[in-house]
């Protein structure tokens, strides 16, 4: 990656259920890969700098919604923030609980409920035949969504594995249709199903003290097909593992290669270059949210996150060449230290 090339890694596909950690706590080297689904079960036990975290973000052609609700071990860190994309006026909610109370995370994604009861910001996660109920409280907000869930639909799960001892399990379900109603600061906000798309970003694992990563997703329609944009970078880089695939029509195809991201870091409305053997891609800011907040000594989260639009293209399975116009999502560098 020091010349600013791609790199080629050689990933397993994992096709059946298997559980994340050894009886040890260590990592399982048979979770070690990639899913279309989501098949592997967070068994992580004890106390070591347990991650667990769910992301939820939300976008239609007016607006934004988006929640966390995370717990590493000792602590929980909830947040929630809106933008009007018209205005550029946006909300935020946030805690932190010390020690993490009244919580709870699934194991599996995709199954049972994630919790955050005590504090002012409230988040209930339930698993449901029809999809994800989204449920999220504070003295800002109040949202009661359904995020429907489409059959025969693919995500992305990958195991990163740092060691024995520290790695991630992630999985990124994109595009799925939402609908509800969200209040922000006592305004009444209808989302349609027919204009609103949302992602889950869900992460199981034992993390290092400090971690620098790279996300970017975005979905839509773009030259008569359904896309979904997966891509990452620098947490994954010399693991052997990414998390960059493309989805067309519902199907993930894979991207196997550590990709180039380049973006001018004094000016984050500057449009960020992502490119690979398969994928050559422009993202173009349309708004900027920014934030380097310390929680007392136990951490600090810098994040400069972009939403915008991607151009380009990326290249499916069988070689054929996607073009991709104005598909809207985020790109960001984010810091955190533990």
């Amino acid at each position: 990656m020091t010349k600013e090339t791609s790199r080629r890694i050689v990933e397993r596909e994992i096709i059946k259920r298997v559980d994340l950690c050894r009886p040890d706590g260590r990592l399982n080297p048979d979770a070690v890969g990639w899913s279309r689904t989501p098949l592997h079960r967070s068994n992580i036990r004890g106390w070591g700098r347990t991650m667990r975290w769910d992301y939820w973000c939300l976008t239609s052609p007016e607006h934004v919604f988006s929640f966390s609700a995370s717990s590493l071990d000792y602590l929980a860190g909830e947040s929630v923030w809106y933008l009007d994309r018209a205005t550029k006026k946006n909300v935020f909610s946030r805690s932190l609980l010390v020690p993490s109370q009244g919580t709870g995370f699934s194991e599996r994604s995709g199954e049972g409920s994630v919790r955050i009861a005590k504090g002012p910001v409230k988040i209930a996660v339930d698993e449901a035949a029809v999809g994800t109920r989204l449920r999220v409280k504070s003295p800002e907000f109040e949202a009661d969504l359904l995020v429907h869930r489409v059959e025969g639909r693919d995500s992305l799960g990958v195991v990163v594995p740092w060691s024995s001892r520290r790695f991630q399990y992630t999985v990124k379900d994109l595009g799925r249709p939402a609908e509800g109603t969200l209040v922000v600061n006592g305004r009444r906000i209808d989302l349609s199903a027919e204009d609103t798309l949302a992602t889950l970003d869900h992460g199981r694992g034992r993390w290092p003290g400090n971690v620098l990563w790279n996300w970017g997703a975005a979905s839509g329609r773009s030259g008569g097909h359904e896309i979904g944009v997966q891509i990452g970078g620098k947490w994954t880089d010399g693991t052997g593992s990414v998390e960059n695939g493309i989805f067309l029509d519902g199907r993930l195809h894979k991207i196997s290669e550590e990709l180039v991201w380049r973006y001018d870091t004094s000016d984050w409305m500057a449009p960020w270059q992502i490119t690979g053997e398969r994928v050559d891609l422009e993202f173009v800011p349309e708004y900027v949210r920014s934030s380097d907040v310390t929680r007392l000594r136990y951490m600090r989260s810098r994040e400069d996150q972009a939403f915008g639009h991607y151009r380009g293209t990326v290249v499916a399975d069988d070689g054929t060449v996607i073009r991709i116009d104005d598909l809207y999502g985020w790109a960001e560098e984010v810091q955190r230290r533990w």
